[in-house]
């Protein structure tokens, strides 16, 4: 190298970007060692190392989490909705509410005019009190036919021996009857024995007179004669004795047949009593089933009444409201909806996800209506099938070509009570949600 007359300047760049000059003679003399400053390159790869640890950390968090978690935004806030419906038709009097009032269990909420069931009601009223009256005039009726039947049973019963009384006086009738004949054959005798005392008396009375037979036999004759005529008289008595006899025997057969024939009917009338008894009580029977049917329909007449009055059935936000003061109705015809504050999330997680899912498990919620708050719930349940079973037209896979597609499933997730307390009114039905779901890693 030959000698240099002009000095030569070089330019140096520092890491800091400044120009630092040496002359050629500067060259040559011992330079001072600037302070250790990292250079673009180290800076470089320390940027680069750091980005990689922040990505290692950021991946193996998102790793972690996507083995610890399985998220849907296919999901929904559901509640119960309670329609209220008219149960019997009528004209609509007051609507006791406003569109989407809450209201307490029992609130009246509409009210139909009364008129026609409260006249149904005092009809209702007035046949139960006739039923009951015929219900006691029937059970008087029992007792008033228990006892006549009682009476002429007593009154039977006391001439039950008119049926001996009956036989023995046909023994005395055959009796006088054959005491007729024997009393007629004595008379017949007598009088045969009066002939011939007759003829004796007078055959005796002819011999005195002639002096052939002495006075002694006459009188014995007439003694025997006038002693025939007693026997003739007395058996003419007992003739007449025995008739007379026969006469009263036949008229007491007569009376006692007469007396056993009004016994029979003393006692046909009482069976005839008894069982107008039994018709009585089954009159009494038929009477108090008359008081149940009517006590039924006083019943109903009140539960018609009751419907008069539309009241809330739980608790809730009044929605749906279509009805109007004045409006006819009929039964079954929906007038408003009552919405529960009691919310819940259906979330369709697809079938792929489900493995280790379990009812009770923690459950994270986000929903559009509440940005910037995290809800915390649980899994209730899961569907017995999926939504697309429950659809109004299932997919029917056996016919035409088949292809596969992941199906999702609904699952009930509730809210934490705490979670949502003070935002009960922000969260309603329908409203969409994220839902994340912490299950056991594998």
């Amino acid at each position: 190298m030959g000698s240099i007359e002009n000095p030569i300047v070089t330019e140096i760049e520092s890491p800091t970007n400044t120009s630092i000059k040496h002359s050629v003679e500067d060259l040559e003399k011992p330079v001072p060692t600037p302070p250790h400053r990292p250079s673009r390159q180290l800076i470089t790869i320390a940027l680069i190392s750091t980005g990689i640890l922040i990505a290692g950390i950021l991946g193996y968090r998102w790793w972690h989490f996507a083995a610890t978690h399985q998220e849907t935004d296919n999901a929904y806030v559901a509640g119960d909705i309670n329609p209220i419906n008219a149960r019997i038709a009528g004209t609509v009097v007051e609507v006791a509410i406003q569109d989407n009032q809450v209201v307490s269990p029992g609130t009246v909420l509409i009210k139909l005019d009364p008129r026609d069931s409260e006249v149904a009601l005092q009809q209702a009223q007035a046949a139960l009190e006739t039923a009951r009256y015929q219900a006691r005039v029937a059970q008087a009726n029992i007792r008033v036919v228990s006892t006549n039947a009682q009476g002429q049973t007593t009154q039977a019963q006391g001439n039950i021996d008119a049926a001996a009384t009956v036989s023995a006086s046909g023994s005395q009738v055959l009796e006088a009857q054959a005491g007729v004949p024997v009393a007629q054959a004595q008379l017949a005798q007598v009088e045969a024995a009066l002939v011939k005392a007759d003829l004796d008396y007078k055959r005796y009375s002819q011999l005195a007179q002639n002096g052939a037979v002495a006075q002694q036999q006459v009188e014995a004759a007439k003694a025997t004669y006038d002693s025939t005529i007693a026997q003739r008289d007395v058996a003419v008595e007992q003739i007449r004795q025995a008739d007379a006899k026969l006469v009263q025997a036949e008229k007491n057969q007569a009376n006692s047949q007469a007396k056993l024939a009004s016994t029979q009917g003393n006692l046909q009338q009482a069976d005839a009593t008894g069982q107008q008894t039994e018709v009585s009580r089954q009159q009494y029977k038929v009477a108090q089933a008359a008081v149940t049917q009517a006590e039924v329909q006083l019943k109903n007449a009140k539960l018609q009444l009751s419907y008069t009055l539309l009241k809330a059935p739980a608790s809730g936000q009044v929605g749906n409201k279509t009805v109007q003061v004045g409006q006819r109705v009929q039964p079954g015809q929906t007038l408003m909806s009552l919405v529960q504050q009691r919310p819940w999330i259906v979330a369709n997680f697809k079938e792929t996800q489900l493995a280790k899912i379990q009812p009770g498990q923690l459950v994270e919620i986000k929903l559009d209506a509440v940005p910037g708050h995290m809800f915390v719930g649980r899994i209730d349940s899961l569907a017995p099938a999926s939504g697309a079973k429950f659809a109004l037209l299932p997919p029917d896979n056996a016919t035409g070509n088949f292809t596969k597609i992941v199906q999702r499933v609904p699952i009930k997730v509730v809210f934490d009570a705490d979670s949502i307390r003070g935002y009960e009114s922000k969260i309603t039905s329908g409203m969409s949600a994220a839902v994340t779901v912490e299950v056991p890693q594998q």
